[in-house]
């Protein structure tokens, strides 16, 4: 198979992917919060997501841009 660009759908679709996919951990972490574990013993969990959407952003921009 060939390397090719990516099409704009293609494109398009990482960066939907990549946003719902953290809207829902992010509402995760805080419906976490706002419970019963409370900020302070979410915090990890905190550290956890903000990490991972660090990671997919990082790995979303490096597969859009990749030839």
């Amino acid at each position: 198979m060939e390397n090719s660009d990516k099409s704009l759908g293609e494109k398009f679709a990482v960066i939907i992917g990549a946003l719902l996919f953290t809207t829902f951990v992010t509402g995760l972490a805080w419906s976490i919060s706002t419970g019963l574990a409370g900020f302070a013993r979410s915090i990890p969990f905190w550290v956890i997501v903000i990490f991972c959407s660090c990671l997919l952003f990082y790995d979303s921009y490096n597969g859009i841009k990749k030839k």
